[in-house]
């Protein structure tokens, strides 16, 4: 949405000029590192290079490279807007009186989900004007590569999790020159949902990071996910190198080389063949022990990593039926097909744990079974473990669960992941088509400003006066949101 002319800002490359968005002054598309095209596809991020005069930031850049989402049918739809040249940019809302009052705002730097796959910060879906404007402060979110490109696990050929390290290098970008956009450098909550709160939860831990971070969002993160093996990570590599034709020793200059279509076309291929039904994690995400993710992210919570930080932590009622609500392979099990399944992740205490779930719901199919337990084992137990450790180290901790069901839930969605995303930007009209929302009335618009209002407490204060502290083991003090 172009505004009119607001301020020109300076930055390390250069100057940009903002536009007057209502109480906000945004700036999309400003490049937080170098494009990473040509020798630079696979690599660490690299600073862009410096522009001469005033750079327009009024239009988000384009997404990284990437397929359509598997979410689609529960979010809607998304008109391509893809481009490997300029992807790694962010998109700064700060509010007018910033630049009046010359007061630092806190800020919050949040980060898409989609599973390491899909998605932009630039999308209309996270607008951060209305956010920035009702908690008077500065919104910041940021494009990072996905699927192959970012992910992609041949040491020999790139940088190890480059996508990851994109996401260090735009909260680096935010440390030095968040102060010119009327931020303060000394209060960034960094946060995200889905694979953006694991990001966030990555670079709050993260010894070269951590030091940047002082509080900690995170909405409905993949915590049953552990980083991504070594090994797996090199199969998986190895095999889209075969699907593509690509061997020898010129391995590195034809990947460099190949179409982007065709990546993608590959690892779309890759994905259908790994693909078991019950699976969630992708083929390609960050990989254990490289950058952004030296240990499992839940050890390192254990381990008082973060220590010291505020913690907001939540999860979705109804998570798992964003991803298995509408996959026939998943609706048509039997209960042995549901054991099959839960038996990659429970091993031998399968039988069991179908048999506890199934007790709790009687009137489930096998399906509703499986997706009850998979919201709790990849999404509410890890939330739960991770505020438990948090908790008992005396740091202020928040939790909540996003009950609100859509009005009209012709998928049964419940409140499926991602539910509670256009109530946190206050962006309903972006999901004309969206299952997961429905028809939003009234009280849909006063629980987003509820929900807002209370993130945004948090990011200013590090508080939420009107919910109460986590305490471990007690169910009372988790927040439901309705």
């Amino acid at each position: 949405m172009a505004g009119l002319a607001g301020p020109v800002v300076g930055t390390n490359q250069g100057k940009v000029r903002g536009a007057v968005e209502g109480p906000v002054i945004a700036f999309r598309g400003v490049p937080y590192a170098a494009s990473p095209v040509g020798d630079l596809r696979f690599a660490s991020p690299r600073p862009r290079p410096a522009w001469s005069g005033v750079r327009e930031a009024k239009r988000s850049g384009p997404a990284a490279p990437q397929a359509a989402s598997r979410l689609e049918r529960v979010m809607g739809t998304r008109v391509p807007d893809w481009d490997e040249d300029g992807c790694l940019t962010v998109n700064v809302w700060s509010p007018r009186a910033a630049f009046e009052d010359g007061v630092p705002r806190a800020v919050l730097l949040w980060f898409h989900g989609g599973g390491f796959t899909s998605g932009s910060g630039g999308w209309d879906w996270y607008d951060g004007g209305r956010l920035a404007a009702l908690g008077d402060m500065v919104v910041v979110t940021a494009n990072y590569r996905l699927g192959p490109l970012g992910y992609l696990h041949l040491p020999d050929v790139g940088a190890v999790n480059a996508g990851s390290q994109d996401q260090a290098a735009a909260l680096r970008w935010v440390r030095d020159t968040i102060a010119s956009f009327g931020g303060d450098p000394g209060s960034v909550t960094v946060g995200g949902q889905s694979a953006g709160a694991y990001s966030a939860l990555s670079l709050a831990v993260d010894p070269g990071t951590t030091g940047l971070v002082h509080r900690v969002l995170l909405q409905s993160g993949p915590w049953g996910m552990e980083p991504q093996d070594p090994g797996d990570a090199a199969e998986n590599a190895e095999t889209l190198l075969r699907l593509l034709g690509v061997s020898g020793a010129r391995t590195a200059t034809a990947l460099r080389a190949l179409p982007v279509e065709r990546l993608l076309a590959a690892y779309g291929r890759l994905a259908t063949r790994v693909a078991r039904p019950g699976d969630i994690a992708p083929p390609m995400c960050p990989v254990l022990g490289g950058p952004g993710v030296p240990r499992s992210l839940r050890h390192a919570v254990a381990d008082g990593a973060l220590a010291g930080k505020d913690l907001l932590i939540g999860t979705t009622h109804d998570e798992a039926t964003a991803f298995f609500g509408a996959d026939p392979r998943i609706q048509g099990l039997t209960a042995a097909g549901a054991l099959g399944v839960l038996a990659r992740r429970f091993g031998d205490r399968a039988p069991a744990v179908y048999e506890e779930y199934a007790a709790r719901l009687p009137r489930a199919t096998p399906a509703g079974v499986l997706t009850a337990v998979e919201t709790d084992a990849m999404f509410r137990d890890g939330a739960m473990e991770i505020a438990d450790h948090h908790a008992k180290g005396g740091d202020a901790t928040y939790v909540y669960r996003f009950d609100r069901r859509p009005r009209r839930d012709e998928l049964a969605l419940g409140a499926t992941h991602c539910a509670e995303l256009p109530f946190l930007f206050n962006t309903f009209e972006a999901y004309p088509d969206s299952p997961m929302l429905g028809e939003p009335g009234d009280t849909e618009r006063d629980l987003g400003l509820r929900f807002a209002g209370a993130v945004a407490r948090f990011v200013t204060t590090g508080r939420v006066e009107e919910w109460p502290r986590y305490a471990p083991a007690s169910a009372e003090r988790i927040r439901r949101l309705v």
